[in-house]
C-alpha cells in the first residue's frame, strides 16, 4: 500500500476546514430560525433555501474541498475530474436542501420526521464524500476500509440528525453558536474518518493521470468559498429588509409574498422620518 498524508500543509487545511463549517452551519441556523418565524409560505421557503446552500454549499462541501486540499500520495501526481466535484457538490446541497424542508416547514415537526430526515440527509452527505473521493485520479487504484466506512456512515447519519434538531429548536446567539460548534466538528469529523478509510495501492504501469491540478484550485475555490459567504450574508440581509418593511405595511399581513416598489419605499421612508423627528425633540 502505497503512504498517504491527509495533513500536507500541517493544521492549515483542518483549521479552514472546521472554520467552513462553522461559518456554514452558524448562517444556516440563524437563517432556519428565521424561516420558523415566518408567516408567509414564500418568506419560509427562501430562507430554508438560503439555509441548505450555507450548509450544505459551504458547510459541508466547501469544507470537504478544503480539507481534500491537504491529502496526497507522495509517490503518485494526483487530480480531480471536473464532473465528479461538481456531482459532489449538488449531493451536499440538494440531501441537505431535502431535510431542511422536511423539519423546518412547519413548526410542529415531530421526531419521527427529523430521524427521517437525518437519516436521508446523511446518507447524502456520505454520498457527498466518497463521490468527491471517486473524482480523485491518480496512477494506481483507490479502495476504502469497510470498518470505517461503516462508522464514517454512522457519524455523517448522527450528524445531519442533530443539524436538523438544532435547526428547528435552538434560538438566540448563544445557543446557535454552540450548536454550529457541535456541526462543525461532526462534520469534520465525518470527513476524517472517512478519508482514514482509504486505501491506495500505486500501479507501476499506469500512464499519465489526467484531471485538474489540485493546486490550481486553491485560488478558486478560496474566491468560491468568499462569494458563497458573501452572496448568503446579503440575501439573507435581503430577505431580512423585506420582512421589516413588510410589518409596516399594513395591506402586506393579506398578501405577505407582495413585493414593494420603489414609490412605496419611499413613501414609508417619508412617513416614518416625522415620527423621528418627533421623538428626538420630545
Amino acid at each position: 500500500m502505497a503512504e498517504i498524508h491527509h495533513f500536507t500543509y500541517g493544521w492549515f487545511n483542518p483549521v479552514v476546514a472546521f472554520l467552513m463549517a462553522f461559518l456554514g452551519s452558524l448562517l444556516g441556523l440563524v437563517c432556519t430560525a428565521r424561516a420558523r418565524d415566518s408567516h408567509s409560505p414564500g418568506r419560509r421557503a427562501r430562507w430554508l433555501g438560503i439555509a441548505a446552500v450555507s450548509i450544505g454549499g459551504t458547510g459541508i462541501w466547501l469544507m470537504h474541498f478544503m480539507a481534500m486540499l491537504g491529502f496526497e500520495v507522495p509517490d503518485a501526481a494526483m487530480r480531480f475530474d471536473l464532473t465528479m466535484t461538481l456531482v459532489s457538490m449538488a449531493l451536499g446541497v440538494i440531501p441537505v436542501a431535502v431535510g431542511l424542508f422536511l423539519v423546518g416547514w412547519r413548526n410542529d415537526t415531530p421526531p419521527s420526521r427529523i430521524i427521517g430526515g437525518g437519516v436521508f440527509t446523511g446518507l447524502g452527505v456520505l454520498g457527498m464524500h466518497y463521490t468527491g473521493m471517486w473524482g480523485v485520479r491518480l496512477g494506481g487504484e483507490i479502495s476504502f476500509d469497510p470498518a470505517l466506512v461503516i462508522a464514517s456512515a454512522i457519524v455523517a447519519v448522527v450528524a445531519a440528525t442533530a443539524a436538523l434538531w438544532f435547526a428547528t429548536t435552538v434560538r438566540g446567539w448563544g445557543p446557535i453558536i454552540g450548536a454550529a460548534t457541535t456541526m462543525g466538528v461532526a462534520v469534520c469529523g465525518m470527513h476524517y474518518t472517512g478519508m482514514a478509510a482509504i486505501e491506495v495501492k500505486l500501479s507501476p504501469m499506469a500512464g499519465p493521470v489526467e484531471g485538474i491540478n489540485p493546486f490550481t484550485m486553491i485560488v478558486p475555490i478560496t474566491l468560491l468559498a468568499a462569494a458563497a459567504l458573501i452572496g448568503i450574508f446579503f440575501s439573507a440581509l435581503q430577505a431580512m429588509t423585506e420582512e421589516e418593511f413588510d410589518r409596516a405595511r399594513p395591506e402586506q399581513k393579506d398578501n405577505p409574498d407582495a413585493a414593494w416598489t420603489l414609490r412605496q419605499v419611499t413613501l414609508a421612508a417619508a412617513m416614518a422620518a416625522p415620527t423621528a423627528e418627533h421623538t428626538r425633540v420630545r
